[in-house]
């Protein structure tokens, strides 16, 4: 991971490590953080004025935009996983502690897309380390230039 990190712990953790990639990648970097069960997005039954959930936790989503090709968007859930956003593609479900290495991938330029000739479709692989990748099928009307460039 980032300089020794191989667990984000928190939001914040990941947040900080997300930096640190676009610093390392130099890239601008949008951060917003969504505080509390009345603003995170998956508390939607919270009610007016509930700041923590039932266990006494102050759950933390923070929102990510790098800038620069790639397009990419992070959210990052309290829940340990988070929405990564790539030029229109989205890669639910990752788990926190791959966000660091799924965007080093991308920036590095090592994801690419895998076009499928029957049925025709093409899909987003993003190489992670131990062997393993994540895949995202990707429609066709939503390949980008950048996309469009990484086909095989």
């Amino acid at each position: 991971m980032i300089d020794g990190m191989e667990h984000l712990p928190t939001t914040e953790a990941a947040v900080t490590a997300l930096r640190a990639l676009a610093d390392r990648y130099e890239r601008e970097i949008e951060v917003v953080h969504d505080i509390g069960a009345d603003q995170t997005s998956r508390r939607t039954a919270a009610g007016v004025g509930v700041t923590t959930d039932p266990d006494g936790a102050l759950p933390h989503e923070a929102h990510v935009e790098f800038g620069g090709l790639p397009r990419v968007r992070v959210r990052l859930f309290p829940e340990d996983d988070a929405l990564i956003d790539v030029e229109g593609v989205e890669c639910p479900d990752v788990p926190r502690d791959d966000v660091p290495a799924f965007l080093r991938s991308l920036f590095d330029g090592l994801a690419y897309v895998k076009a499928r000739r029957f049925p025709p479709g093409y899909f987003l692989v993003v190489p992670l380390p131990g062997d393993r990748t994540h895949k995202e099928f990707i429609p066709m009307i939503v390949l980008t230039p950048w996309l469009s460039a990484r086909v095989r």
